[in-house]
């Protein structure tokens, strides 16, 4: 398994376009606007917020997916009765095992984003898992025994804020905006389906790689009828079970450095923190979390010179709160389940599910075993 990357020409040409990205234009920046306002707006509703026509519409967006500037992505990580567990794990790999650990791990279905950072870790993953007991066995079993992973350290979210489905470029006019259908905002699926069964599944797979297919498309590839279908869409909206997203590549959305914070905020006030984080222009993630840290903030910057001026913000707008640690992203490996190369265009996407691995579950059963069995050797005196 290997983290593919475009084929180049190599030499001078492959860093004059590292060093200098082809810009989009207006149009380009209006229409991932429109998709990321309205994801399954039908082309002729987004041509017409646009002041063009949907052939030009839909033309522009298979130049930019088909370049990998832009993308879309569906996933779910609600399935069954209970609220899934949303993890950020910090991975420590030993010297040049780092591109190596992530290879290993970017097909690992539940792993929605891989990002490689400064500071004092390696890599920071976030993942989703149906309970407490599954992040375990991923962390002990998986990722504790990849020969690169020198540590870990986990902490799960008490609650998820905002992410990055809610971010907009903002590039489109007020007027434009109300002529696409009023979606309600989209939020962290809470409570799922019981269970996926088998059309469900593939219906979801179907989804995962292009969830603007028409109802009659996606029946006729299911063999079902487009009623089966849109009864079933449906019943996966009513449960917030879908979470669709418009991405743009990050050297190319004009917001370029994308830095996590890790802050201590007074369990008095971290509710008007909050409220007020989320509304930053900047904010693509906030989160409450477990362990010393009790707040993680992912923001997107114009410039690494904006890092300090944001974090000048931070503490003139909330003098209670302490930004203990930070970190800058070198690459963003993987997004809501899509690979993308270091500038972060897109390569490829992973459906998003629960991780599921019979070796890992092979080996917690013989420590259960073991453990069952008590000490080794003689009896204790």
């Amino acid at each position: 398994m290997s983290l593919s990357v475009p084929e180049s020409t190599g030499g001078p040409e492959r860093l004059l376009r590292a060093a200098q990205p082809v810009p989009l234009d207006e149009l380009d920046y209006l229409l991932i606007t429109a998709l990321q306002t309205s994801p399954r707006a039908e082309w002729a509703q987004i041509g017409k917020a646009l002041g063009v026509d949907a052939s030009t519409a839909a033309r522009r967006w298979n130049r930019l997916t088909e370049a990998g500037h832009a993308w879309l992505s569906c996933y779910t990580v609600a399935v069954g009765p209970t609220v899934p567990v949303i993890a950020f794990i910090e991975v420590d790999c030993a010297a040049g095992a780092l591109h190596e650990v992530a290879a290993e791990i970017a097909d690992d279905p539940h792993l929605i984003t891989i990002e490689h950072v400064t500071g004092a870790r390696d890599l920071v993953l976030t993942a989703a898992f149906p309970n407490l007991a599954a992040l375990g066995r991923y962390v002990g079993f998986r990722l504790g025994r990849l020969p690169g992973v020198s540590a870990t350290r986990s902490q799960t979210a008490t609650t998820v804020h905002t992410e990055g489905s809610r971010w907009r470029l903002d590039r489109l006019a007020p007027g434009s905006q109300d002529l696409l259908a009023k979606e309600r905002d989209p939020a962290p699926p809470r409570r799922g389906p019981a269970a996926l069964d088998a059309l469900d599944a593939r219906l979801y797979l179907l989804l995962s790689e292009d969830f603007r297919q028409p109802a009659a498309r996606l029946a006729e590839r299911l063999g079902v009828s487009p009623t089966t279908v849109r009864r079933r869409l449906d019943r996966m909206h009513r449960q917030d079970a879908l979470i669709y997203r418009c991405e743009v590549a990050r050297c190319l959305s004009g917001w370029p450095v994308s830095v996590t914070l890790w802050g201590i905020a007074p369990a008095a006030d971290a509710s008007r923190i909050v409220s007020q984080l989320i509304r930053m222009r900047e904010t693509r993630l906030c989160a409450s979390l477990t362990g010393p840290h009790n707040l993680m903030l992912a923001v997107w910057l114009r410039s690494a010179e904006d890092i300090g001026a944001f974090e000048a913000r931070l503490a003139d707008r909330f003098p209670e709160l302490t930004v203990a640690d930070r970190a800058v992203t070198l690459w963003p490996l993987k997004l809501a389940g899509h690979v993308l190369d270091p500038e972060g265009r897109h390569l490829r996407g992973v459906p998003v599910t629960f991780w599921d691995e019979p070796v890992a579950e092979q080996a917690e059963d013989a420590l259960l075993e073991r453990l069952r069995g008590g000490p080794a050797g003689p009896a204790a005196g």
